[in-house]
């Protein structure tokens, strides 16, 4: 189901739209631009949690190394 709605498109953005709309239709060709855009943005923002869930903290460091080094004492008493 499409809604019929109003926005306000800078000069540029429509005269980009008319070039590359082909036989589609003006709204069709916004659609597909939006949808990439929307797209493009939910992938922006998972590599951003990709990386901050990645990130490295002294904090985080410390406590590995001091994971590693009870494992290791574990490990050597066995």
């Amino acid at each position: 189901m499409r809604l019929s709605k109003s926005f306000t498109i800078e000069p540029d953005i429509s005269n980009y739209v008319e070039e590359t709309k082909g036989k589609r239709s003006a709204s069709d060709r916004v659609n597909e631009l939006l949808r990439r855009a929307i797209l493009e943005e939910q992938h922006e923002r998972l590599e951003a949690e990709a990386r901050q869930f990645y990130a490295v903290s002294e904090s985080n460091r410390a406590e590995s190394k001091a994971m590693q080094k009870a494992s290791i004492r574990t490990f050597g008493r066995d």
